[in-house]
């Protein structure tokens, strides 16, 4: 049920986290990860924003996990409500939700951090404690979309990372060009295997469709993952679109 609240002994500086997801599979997976780490503590499940907000008066939390696509009300006023009513709490967005606009008005709304929810699992109480430690996480194309903001405002962004690192390379590639190197270096197929997974194909309907075996597919979306420079379907899509390569 999406309002089960967990009466718990907390251990000692554990943190309080309440998530807000409707989608009960996504709420599962995330409730496993936060139970797993002894300084983060699940203390209340939501599906809907109404749940969460008629909880949060008089239950006092450190961390606020919000799909923005909820069932009654968009996300984006639960993450509101919270900032008046707790100020303190640090806002997360989990969600399938990409674009730009989205991701703008979570954090004028509040947020302070943005994960796609396409393998977030594994890294979520590093970003949690991330959080709580005054950062700001963010799933890589979502920081990509935030410094081409700032160079098309031209607002000067923070000092670059090392070299090297992840971050760098996401600074590096919003200073190229992009469609037309990106286009050269997808073959044919890799340009019809992505089209089709971005039309919703799994990878067995993508692999009878174009005659080839499944490992095949896979192998395709491995070298459009490397080429796109992203590490799951929705920035792979998300990130063609932006460049123009999906329509």
């Amino acid at each position: 049920m999406g309002n089960d609240e967990h009466p718990l002994t907390l251990a000692p500086r554990a943190a309080r986290v309440a998530l807000v997801e409707d989608d009960a599979g996504m709420r599962a997976r995330i409730a496993h990860v936060v139970a797993g780490h002894a300084d983060l503590a699940l203390v209340r499940e939501a599906a809907s924003a109404g749940e969460i907000l008629d909880w949060l008066p008089q239950h006092p939390i450190e961390v606020l996990l919000v799909d923005l696509g909820l069932p009654d009300q968009s996300g984006l006023d639960v993450i509101r409500a919270c900032r008046q009513l707790q100020p303190d709490c640090a806002v997360m967005v989990i969600t399938i939700f990409g674009d730009e606009a989205n991701m703008v008005q979570a954090f004028e709304a509040g947020a302070s951090g943005y994960l796609l929810k396409d393998g977030t699992e594994s890294d979520l109480a590093l970003h949690i404690r991330s959080l709580q430690a005054g950062g700001s996480p963010m799933s890589p194309i979502i920081a990509r979309q935030l410094l081409r903001r700032w160079q098309q405002a031209g607002v000067t962004p923070p000092p670059a990372p090392p070299r090297g690192t992840r971050d760098s390379r996401d600074a590096r590639d919003a200073r190229e060009p992009g469609p037309a190197l990106v286009a050269e270096r997808l073959s044919p197929r890799e340009f019809e295997v992505l089209d089709l997974i971005s039309r919703g194909f799994t990878y067995a309907e993508t692999a009878q469709r174009i005659g080839v075996s499944v490992t095949t597919v896979q192998t395709h979306v491995r070298n459009i993952y490397g080429k796109l420079d992203v590490h799951n379907k929705s920035e792979a899509i998300y990130e063609a679109r932006d460049l123009g390569l999906l329509p």
